[in-house]
């Protein structure tokens, strides 16, 4: 019999076209086709956004779209800047249905609960697959609304077994405006979250390449709503941290908070928490929230690539071929590439490997707010027999 298509069940798109209507039409051009039933994308914030919404919902009226914005973009060709990536999903292997957050600072168990119910409600009309084995999630938060971890744990709660994973909106780095993108506008302080369904096999993952160092420092005075933490080890915080790290407080920066992260043990594992600013009384600001109490340990950096390859290979001998990489990767990550000079290299990877995303302002993974890792989905090829 003649194939159904000739098609990837997921297309991939990308457009560096600065102007709002002509970006939307180029993205349209390479993903529109009969059988498309959902797109999803990372933007710059150097967009007009509210000009590019408007210019989404035109060139898929009948498709929806959802999305945020980025700090920096991971597209086919592998990292790029000031520009739009997107992922078009085939109806015939993929049910999706998403709902915004609008409120993260009020979202309640119950709410959670709602939300997911009826996601899972109109994942299994489409009757694409058993929600069992077949789901995952993918969360996108606003970056800059400290309320992260109160949203994940409530999905997390309400999600059960299902696979979550996601990523904290940016603002290529500006740290002032961060938007998700749903029901044709673009949103800040909200998030989103996107159920997805299919007989194609996955893997979510995620991985980070820093090691445990020598120094302990325990968090003496903090407050977690601001995610600020005043004295490490009864001590100014940025003149404890310093120290750890063997600088000054005048050597501070965003190079030297890639490099030198600082990381919390939990379950045996070390998740990392990675410091945002210096502030002038000497306090440290955070991308993830951090509590009195809490023992840090300063992380000493690995190789970039050898632990995001051992879960890509992993994830591929689990599913086969990659059809694509969904992948949420620190915009720290990407700094130290940078710092390193390990830029190409990463690009050429995350080529290889078929990864398409954005980077983050910190990564989720099953109910945890993380910073400085690589979290993602592997989705494997539809089996040639079933597109006969």
């Amino acid at each position: 019999m003649k194939p159904v298509s000739t098609l990837p069940a997921v297309q991939v798109a990308s457009s560096c076209v600065r102007d709002p209507l002509s970006a939307a039409k180029d993205l349209a051009n390479q993903l529109q086709h009969q059988h498309l039933g959902y797109v999803l994308f990372f933007c710059s914030a150097e967009y007009d956004l509210a000009s590019l919404g408007m210019a989404l919902e035109k060139e898929f009226p009948d498709v929806e779209v959802s999305g945020c914005t980025s700090a920096g973009e991971i597209t086919s060709e592998g990292y790029d800047r000031g520009c739009i990536t997107a992922l078009g999903f085939d109806h015939r292997y993929f049910a999706i249905e998403c709902a915004l957050i609008r409120e993260m600072d009020q979202f309640t168990l119950g709410d959670a609960q709602s939300v997911i119910d009826d996601l899972l409600s109109r994942c299994r009309d489409a009757k694409l697959a058993p929600i069992k084995g077949n789901t995952f999630a993918i969360t996108l938060l606003d970056g800059l609304s400290s309320r992260e971890e109160l949203v994940l744990a409530t999905l997390n709660s309400a999600l059960g077994s299902i696979p979550q994973f996601g990523g904290s909106a940016g603002d290529d780095e500006h740290l002032a405006d961060t938007h998700v993108f749903y029901n044709g506008r673009f949103h800040a302080g909200a998030a989103t979250v996107l159920l997805v369904n299919t007989p194609l096999d996955f893997r979510v993952f995620s991985t980070h390449h820093l090691a445990e160092g020598d120094v302990k420092l325990i968090v003496t005075d903090a407050c977690p709503d601001s995610r600020t933490v005043y004295e490490l080890n009864a001590e100014p915080a940025a003149d404890a941290y310093a120290r750890a790290v063997g600088t000054t407080v005048a050597a501070l920066s965003r190079e030297v908070f890639a490099l030198r992260p600082l990381g919390v043990k939990v379950g045996g594992h070390y998740f990392v928490r990675s410091i945002q600013r210096v502030n002038p009384d000497k306090s440290l600001t955070f991308y993830c929230a951090v509590e009195t109490g809490i023992v840090m340990t300063a992380m000493t950096p690995g190789s970039l690539l050898d632990t995001v390859r051992e879960q890509l290979e992993a994830s591929e001998r689990i599913v086969g071929k990659p059809l694509v990489t969904i992948g949420c990767d620190c915009f720290l990550r990407r700094l130290e590439a940078e710092v390193i000079g390990e830029s190409d290299a990463v690009s050429a990877f995350l080529r290889h490997h078929k990864v398409v995303g954005f980077n983050t302002y910190g990564e989720q993974f099953n109910g945890m707010h993380i910073n400085q890792t690589f979290t993602g989905v592997v989705i494997g090829q539809p089996d040639a027999c079933s597109e006969q």
